[in-house]
C-alpha cells in the first residue's frame, strides 16, 4: 500500500474541459485524492476545443485547483494558438509553480505542453520526484512538414522534449508505439519507460437523451470528439459523403466543436451527414451505445504520435468501432491479437467504404470486447506505475 503522498499536477488541461487530455487528467487527478492523496493542479481556465477562455471556478472534492490563463485571447491559426499556450502556460507555471512545488512528493509533468516544465526545471528541488506522463509526441507530428517556419517549429519542439524528458526521473506513455518512438528521438534510458494504455472512464449510467439525433432505425456512423490536424478532418468528410451515398438508410455524425469542425459545419451540403455540440459527460455512454459504428481517425504516419485516450470508453461501450490508422501500428496488432472489430490502414475511399460495410455485416461478441477493455485500460494499474 502507498503512503498518502503531496501530488502537483501540471497541465493547461483540466476540469471542467470536456474532452481529451482534460478529462483524462480529471479522472487521473479525482482517483489519486480517492486514493488518499493530496492533489494540486496547475492549469488553465477551460478553453478547449473553442480555443477561447471560458472562466470557470467549478471546484472538484478534495483537488485543490489553481487557476491561470483568464485573459489569454487565442488567435486562429494553428501554429499561434500552440505558440500562445506555450509561451503564457509557462509564465503562469514558473509563477504558481516555485510556491507550489513547496512539500510535494511527486510532481507530474502532462506533455503535451513541455514548455513549462523546461522552464521550471531550474527551480526544483533536487529531492522532488517528477513522472512525466506523456500524451503526444509533437515531433511525431511535425517530421514530415516542409518550410523554414516548420524546420525551426520541429527544432524547438525536439530540444524541449528531449531536456523535459531527460529530467524527469519516469516517463509514462500511453502505448508503446509511442514509448519506442521517443527512444529513437531522445536515446532515453529504457529502465525510466513504463506504458500503461488509458484507462476506461464510463460507468453504468445510460442516460436517454439522443433517440431524435440518432434514430435507431437508421445505420449511425459517428465520429465524436476532438477534431484536429491528426483526425484528418477533410479526408474524413470526403469518407462520410462519398459513403453516404452508397450505404442505404445511413447518417453520419459529427460531435465535436472548434474551428475546423465550424468549417467543414459550413461547407456542408450533405443532408445525410449532421454535426452536432460535443454531448454531456452524462451522455456520453449512450452516444457510445447508440451508434452503430464509431470511427476512429488518424492522419497517416502519426500513430507513434499518440493513442486516442476515448478508444478504452468506445469498446468498454460495447459498440462497434472502426479505426483508420498505420498499418502494424499498436492499436492495428491490439485489435488483431484480441479479435477486436475492424482495422484499416489506409484512407482510400473505396477501400474505407468496402470496411464499413463488412463491419456493418459483421457480429461481435460484445461481452468479450467489454471484457477484454477491462483487462487491458485499468486506472489501477496506472497508478500501481506512477509510483513504482
Amino acid at each position: 500500500m502507498t503512503d498518502n503522498k503531496n501530488i502537483l499536477i501540471i497541465s493547461p488541461f483540466f476540469y471542467p474541459e470536456p474532452i481529451s487530455t482534460g478529462k483524462f487528467n480529471t479522472n487521473f487527478a479525482t482517483e489519486l485524492a480517492k486514493k488518499g492523496h493530496n492533489v494540486t493542479v496547475l492549469c488553465f481556465h477551460p478553453f478547449y476545443p473553442n480555443w477561447k477562455v471560458k472562466k470557470s471556478n467549478k471546484t472538484l472534492k478534495n483537488i485543490k485547483i489553481v487557476r491561470g490563463g483568464s485573459r489569454i485571447y487565442f488567435t486562429k491559426k494553428t501554429i499561434l494558438q500552440r505558440l500562445i499556450l506555450e509561451v503564457s502556460f509557462a509564465f503562469f507555471v514558473l509563477r504558481k509553480g516555485i510556491k507550489y512545488q513547496k512539500n510535494k512528493d511527486l510532481i507530474i509533468p502532462v506533455f503535451p505542453p513541455s514548455f513549462a516544465f523546461y522552464c521550471l526545471l531550474p527551480f526544483l528541488k533536487k529531492r522532488t520526484r517528477t513522472v512525466g506522463m506523456v500524451h503526444d509526441l509533437q515531433e511525431v507530428y511535425s517530421e514530415r512538414k516542409k518550410g523554414l517556419i516548420n524546420k525551426l517549429t520541429r527544432f524547438f519542439i525536439h530540444r524541449v522534449e528531449h531536456k523535459c524528458y531527460s529530467a524527469c526521473h519516469k516517463l509514462l506513455f500511453l502505448s508503446n508505439e509511442m514509448k519506442k518512438e521517443a527512444q529513437r528521438l531522445y536515446h532515453l534510458p529504457e529502465i525510466k519507460l513504463e506504458v500503461q494504455y488509458p484507462f476506461i472512464t464510463i460507468k453504468e449510467e445510460f442516460s436517454n437523451d439522443l433517440g431524435l439525433i440518432l434514430d435507431q432505425k437508421k445505420i449511425n456512423i459517428v465520429y465524436s470528439g476532438a477534431l484536429g490536424e491528426k483526425q484528418n478532418p477533410n479526408q474524413l468528410y470526403d469518407f462520410f459523403s462519398k459513403t453516404s451515398e452508397q450505404v442505404n438508410n445511413s447518417r453520419f455524425h459529427f460531435f465535436s466543436e472548434g474551428d475546423i469542425f465550424n468549417k467543414l459545419k459550413n461547407k456542408n451540403k450533405n443532408k445525410n451527414i449532421l454535426f452536432h455540440p460535443l454531448v454531456d459527460k452524462k451522455n456520453l455512454e449512450e452516444l457510445y451505445r447508440k451508434s452503430t459504428i464509431q470511427v476512429i481517425p488518424q492522419k497517416e504516419n502519426t500513430s507513434k504520435g499518440s493513442l486516442p485516450s476515448k478508444l478504452p470508453n468506445l469498446l468498454a461501450s460495447g459498440t462497434k468501432v472502426l479505426v483508420i490508422t498505420d498499418p502494424n501500428s499498436e492499436i492495428d496488432n491490439l485489435f488483431k491479437n484480441n479479435n477486436l472489430s475492424l482495422i484499416a490502414s489506409n484512407w482510400d475511399i473505396d477501400y474505407l467504404i468496402k470496411k464499413i460495410n463488412t463491419l456493418l455485416e459483421k457480429e461481435i461478441n460484445k461481452k468479450d470486447q467489454i471484457a477484454i477493455a477491462n483487462k487491458l485500460f485499468t486506472i489501477d494499474k496506472m497508478i500501481l506505475k506512477l509510483f513504482r
